[in-house]
Parts: structure tokens; C-alpha cells; sequence
């Protein structure tokens, strides 16, 4: 293992903020899983956001999403707290957002709005090492403005979530901690993530298609993606890559597609409206964004490995209702209600 991968690994769960920056900043620490069997699932997010030139106005953030596939009813709420009853540990994995703690292996906390209250107390574990959605050198240049890792893949939780006057009994969901941050959000994103194929349980799928603005016009649309199947990492997440490889997407539909010397990914992430809830999130150079989201998207992909010269048949890896699946916008054309 080099030193920098090392570095980098012992990194992925420390606070990136320093406090009284004047640069803007968030930095978000979610965990999410889904029932072995069922379309029901969690998102829980421990959130620092930082205006722009305002650090006096920092605050901590807290939001909690219990989706109910079955029912087609969704809890979404959200917190604000003064950054004075909060903690971002810039030296260990170590969070507070007034009385809510996260840590290694456990969280725990509560939050309401909108006449809805969800509580929870969670712990969790697991074996995998962090995944890298982009290449290492990019998590310390400016380039992009936001980034993403996965501290801990197929990770499996235990405990319990009540949402309103429902308790739900947490008993080895499979999911992952996770941990975001940047100056800014990326303009328009699609961003997905299955812990555990229904087909191959074991397999572990991160992937993106974005694009930003430059000036009055956009990027092209660049799409990364990381693989954990059959116990290789199929990293096509170089900026080359990003550019060669396709994505595209609309409500509530994603298609993408990338390849390499030895493999070719192909796929789809798809979930009617009524999976998703919609959230409003605070941009650091000023305004917001909406998020459209959902932990209960179906996902299909294959997998060919183009070493066996043609002849193999591609792996065919698939799940009904345990991806997630989120869009980032400035439309306000797609339907879904914001909730919190």
C-alpha cells in the first residue's frame, strides 16, 4: 500500500473545516442503509455549513430521511444549530451537532420540523477500506470544488429509528458512512451508490455524472465511477476517463457507461417520483439548491471483463430497491415536494 493511500485512508473522516475560514464551506458527514429485504431505508447527515465571508454565520446542520417504499411515506426533517454546540474534529472521527454524536461505530440523536420528529440510535461496523470516488491527487487541489469519499463500504448497522410514533428496529442493514465537503456544491449531479447487489452481495457500486458552470455556459457532463467486484476495485475515475465515459439523466431516470483497458460498466439507476423527497440545500457563495433523493432507486449494471477476449457473458448485477439515488439542481420543474 503506498504512503499516500495510507495518508489518505487514515484521513477520510476528519473535519476538513478550520474554524473562522472565510471561505466558504460544507462538509457532511451521512450515513445511509437499507433493509435486507424490504423497500425501506435510512439517510442520516451530520452537516457544517459556512457562508461565504461569514464565518460568524456557521451553523451545524442536522437532517434525518426514513423512507417507507411499502407505503410510499417518507420522513424528512431538519435541524439548525449555532456552531458553538457543535464539533467537527479536525483529528478523529468525531462529530456533534448540539446533543447528536457521531463517532466510529455509533450514532445517535434527533431531530424535528415540519410536525415530524425522527430519533435514532444506531451503532455500526464493518471490514472495508475508505473508497476514493475521485483519483487521490484531487482531494487537495481546487479542482473539483467538491468532494466525496465512502469511510466505510457495507457497513452494517443495528439499533433503532422511531419516526414520529413509529419505532423502526435497526437488525443488519447494510450500507455506508460517508463524508462530503467543498467551497461549493457541484451545479447539476447525479449521484448513486448501492451497498450490496440483490445478485451479488458482496459487490459495491459508487458513481456520478456532473457538470459545472463556466461563465454562461456548462462543462461537459463528466461521469466517475468506482466498482468493488469479485474482489477487484475498478477505478474509472481519472479526469481522461471522466471525459471519455457517458452519462445522462433526467427525473427519474439515469443511464452511464465507462471502460478501460480490462472492463466495461454499464447501467442504470431508476425510481418513480414518489420514492424521493425533496431537500433544500444551502450553497456557501450564497443562494440554494435542490436535492432530490431517494435510498430505495433500482439499479441494474453489467459488467464486462474484455480480458477474456469476448467470450465471457458480462456479469449481470441487480437490485429492486437498494440504491440511492440523488439529483442535485436549480430546476424547480421536477415535481417533488421539499420537505425539509
Amino acid at each position: 500500500m503506498s504512503a499516500s493511500l495510507d495518508t489518505a485512508r487514515a484521513r477520510a473522516n476528519t473535519a476538513r473545516y478550520r474554524p473562522g475560514q472565510r471561505a466558504g464551506h460544507y462538509e457532511s458527514f451521512f450515513q445511509r442503509a437499507n433493509h435486507p429485504d424490504r423497500p425501506l431505508a435510512f439517510w442520516i447527515r451530520y452537516t457544517l455549513f459556512s457562508p461565504e465571508d461569514r464565518p460568524d454565520a456557521a451553523m451545524g446542520e442536522l437532517w434525518a430521511v426514513f423512507f417507507d417504499g411499502e407505503r410510499n411515506r417518507h420522513w424528512a426533517v431538519k435541524r439548525e444549530v449555532p456552531m458553538g454546540d457543535c464539533r467537527f474534529d479536525a483529528d478523529a472521527f468525531s462529530v456533534r451537532v448540539g446533543e447528536a454524536v457521531l463517532g466510529p461505530g455509533h450514532l445517535k440523536g434527533a431531530a424535528a420540523s415540519g410536525g415530524h420528529h425522527l430519533s435514532w440510535q444506531l451503532t455500526f461496523d464493518g471490514a472495508q477500506p475508505p473508497l476514493f470516488l475521485l483519483p487521490l491527487g484531487l482531494y487537495n487541489t481546487g479542482f473539483p470544488k467538491a468532494k466525496s469519499l465512502v469511510g466505510l463500504p457495507l457497513a452494517r448497522y443495528r439499533g433503532f429509528i422511531a419516526a414520529d410514533d413509529r419505532r423502526i428496529e435497526i437488525d443488519d442493514w447494510i450500507g455506508s458512512q460517508n463524508h462530503n465537503w467543498g467551497r461549493r456544491h457541484t451545479d447539476h449531479y447525479a449521484w448513486g451508490q448501492v451497498a450490496g447487489f440483490e445478485t451479488h452481495p458482496e459487490s459495491f457500486l459508487e458513481v456520478a455524472t456532473a457538470r459545472i458552470r463556466i461563465g454562461r455556459g456548462w462543462s461537459p457532463f463528466l461521469t466517475t465511477l468506482v466498482l468493488r467486484h469479485r474482489g477487484e476495485e475498478i477505478r474509472m475515475n481519472s479526469l481522461p476517463r471522466m471525459l471519455r465515459a457517458r452519462g445522462s439523466f433526467c427525473y427519474f431516470l439515469w443511464s452511464f457507461r465507462s471502460e478501460d483497458r480490462r472492463h466495461r460498466v454499464e447501467g442504470t439507476i431508476s425510481a418513480p417520483r414518489e420514492a424521493f423527497v425533496g431537500l433544500n440545500y444551502l450553497n456557501p457563495p450564497g443562494g440554494d439548491k435542490h436535492c432530490l433523493n431517494t435510498k430505495i432507486a433500482a439499479c441494474e449494471i453489467r459488467v464486462t471483463d474484455k480480458r477474456a477476449g469476448g467470450t465471457a457473458a458480462p456479469d449481470v448485477l441487480f437490485t429492486r430497491h437498494r440504491a440511492a439515488f440523488e439529483i442535485l439542481t436549480d430546476e424547480r420543474d421536477h415535481g417533488v415536494a421539499i420537505q425539509a
